[in-house]
Formats: structure tokens, sequence, C-alpha cells
């Protein structure tokens, strides 16, 4: 690495247009507990074997254990809705106007957007809905030709997190944006905290001493679980502390991009990319989960790089308003789809639960 460039309009287009263009842009940035350096954060937990810190924590070959605090898939979860609509009294969102907004609608009134669909374009809530058969097409239309401009019409961000439409027409896209946040060498904490009830609920009559005694050393009796006994949580999980860095680190997939086509190529390519810039340059929102707040370390600003297909890194000088200003020219040129409501269909979701017998069905008589 032995340059630093500016962005300009031209240059982002050469990304996207130079089939023998740099491969990827990569970002990466040193984050700080609220707390400061050593502060404890909490990562995600999940389902682990009895006895286990419910964390995701690898150990490598020299012992290092690394966790994670942030997945690919959460990430991209938390980016996507920065694409949404303001809701009335809010102050409206200029990146709404990016891409369009579709609300399924059901209930007394209620909606959900598609910016929050956890398969994006592919999920059930869109084959259950007046969307299905526009989504099923535009899938298909991918598959069968490689056109992805009428997938960018209906669901652009399906585009630049990726999407599988696994449960239908098989169409898989990669994700564009990858992003992950890792704390390195940490150490795992527990805690301990004791809960105690406001009344004596035996000596009022609710149940006896003796069914006291017992609930209170056995925490999966009602009488624990619903909270009318005192109980105590003993060296349960309670966080870790990373020696080494938080990272979060960002890569665009260029090399992906390039390979989207369609009717106007060139402007569906900048589309996406413009997206997906606004995705990974924007200021991250930190509150992860409780107890986990992070933000960037200040004395180690993040820094982009263009990597090249040679390995070479040229230091690139993008910023959330340069990739902004880029997007919303590149949605101008492209044309962003139309806003709009669909309805949610039962009678859709019930078909769809069917299919499974169908395929189970035709399994068993293949098998035959």
């Amino acid at each position: 690495m032995t340059e630093t460039i500016s962005v300009t309009a031209d240059t982002i287009n050469s990304w996207a247009d130079d089939q023998e263009g740099p491969v990827a842009l990569t970002c990466k940035q040193k984050l700080l507990p609220v707390e400061g350096e050593g502060g404890v954060i909490f990562p995600p937990t999940y389902a682990m074997d009895e006895g286990k810190p419910p964390y995701n924590i690898d150990t490598l070959s020299d012992g290092t254990k690394v966790a994670t605090i942030d997945s690919v898939g959460s990430q991209a979860n938390r980016m996507e809705p920065i694409f949404k609509a303001a809701k009335p009294g809010e102050t409206e969102n200029p990146l709404s106007k990016l891409v369009p907004q579709i609300d399924i609608a059901y209930g007394n009134e209620k909606t959900v957007s598609i910016l929050d669909a956890g398969h994006r374009l592919g999920d059930a809530v869109i084959r259950s809905s007046e969307l299905k058969d526009e989504a099923q097409t535009a899938f298909k239309l991918y598959l069968d030709t490689g056109d992805a401009s009428t997938l960018a019409k209906l669901a652009p961000t399906s585009l630049v997190f990726g999407v599988w439409d696994s449960r239908d027409t098989q169409a898989k896209l990669p994700r564009l944006v990858q992003s992950v946040i890792r704390a390195w060498d940490v150490d795992p904490l527990t805690r301990s905290a004791v809960y105690n009830a406001p009344l004596n609920y035996a000596k009022l009559g609710v149940f006896d001493e003796d069914v006291k005694e017992k609930a209170e050393r056995d925490a999966k009796r009602p009488e624990s679980q619903r909270g009318f006994v005192n109980a105590l949580a003993s060296a349960t999980h309670g966080g870790v502390v990373a020696r080494g860095p938080i990272e979060r680190v960002i890569t665009i997939n260029l090399v992906a991009l390039r390979k989207l086509n369609g009717e106007n190529s060139q402007d569906l390519r900048r589309y996406i990319l413009g997206l997906a810039l606004v995705a990974a340059t924007k200021p991250l929102d930190g509150f992860l989960r409780q107890g986990c707040l992070l933000v960037p370390d200040e004395n180690a600003p993040a820094q982009w790089l263009a990597v090249a297909r040679n390995g070479n890194r040229t230091s690139v000088e993008l910023s959330a308003a340069i990739a902004l200003d880029y997007a919303k020219a590149a949605a101008d040129k492209f044309g962003v789809g139309q806003n709009r409501r669909v309805a949610f269909k039962k009678e859709l979701a019930q078909d769809d639960l069917k299919e499974l017998d169908k395929k189970k069905e035709k399994k068993t008589k293949t098998a035959a």
C-alpha cells in the first residue's frame, strides 16, 4: 500500500464497470466499549452444551480465544433497515428514497416492511402476499437469463445483502456487503444474582413451606419460574473482557457485483453499488444488545482499502457523504421501483405449507 486516492464518481463507476478493477473494498474498524478499553461486553447468546458459556467463542491453535460479537447475518439485519421510510412523526429519512418502500398489510391495519423480512424477497411473508407471483417471476428470470433488473426494482437490498429463495425457485444471490464484529483474546466472565421475593407467599397460604423450600432449590419449579420464591442465579454467563482488539470488518465484493446483468446492466450495477456503499459507510449503531454498547476508537480511525487482483492494497478516501451523493445519482439514473402496499393472504400461507407435504409425498413415491 503506497498511496491514497481521492474517490470521485468516476472512481466508483470504474469499480462497478471495470472487469479488471479491484476485487473488493474492505475496511477494518476498531471499536471500544463505552466504558473504555477492557470494559465488559456481552456477546450474543446461543444454545450450547450444558456447562459451557452460551457464547460463540473459538479457540485458535495458539490458545487465543476469539468471540463473535455480531455475526454476518446480524450485521446485515441491522444495516438493511437504514433504508426504511420514517414513521409518522419521525424525521424524514433521505435514504428511504433510494429503494422502493414495500409494506405487507396484515391483521388490523398492521404492516411489516420488506426491509424487516429476515429472508428478504425469499421470505415466507412474501410468498404469503400479493407479491408472490412477481417475486417468483423475478427469481425465475434471474435463474433463466441472469437478468437481475426486475429483482432490483422489487427488492434491491436483496442484491446488496444476499438472498436465497430456498423454499421455492432456489435462486441464490451472494452478499455484496459483508460485515462482522469479533473480539480477540477474550476471557469469559461469570456473574451471580439473588432475587428476594417481596412477600412470603407460603405464610399467605399460596403454597406450604415444604413447597417453598423445594422451589428455592429447584429453579424449574413453577413457584420459582413465576417469581413467588427467593431465587439464586450462581456463576451464570457474565460477558467477556477483550484483551485484544474488538474489530468490525466490512467487505464489499466487487467481483460478485460485476456479475449482475440485465436491462441497462451498467446503470443496474452502479445503483446496487451505490446502495452497498451507503450501507457500508453509514456509522454503526453500536447498541447491539444489553451490556454491549460499542463506539469507534478515535485513536485508530478506520481506513477503506481497494484490493487489486494481485493483492495490492490502495487506501481510498471513502466517506458516508461521498457514498450518499453517488447513490442518489445512481438511483435517479436507474430508476427506483415504485412504493407499494400489498396484502397478506392467509390462503397463500396455507397453500405454501401444503407444498412441504407434497414434496414429502413425492419423495416417498420416488423412493418406493
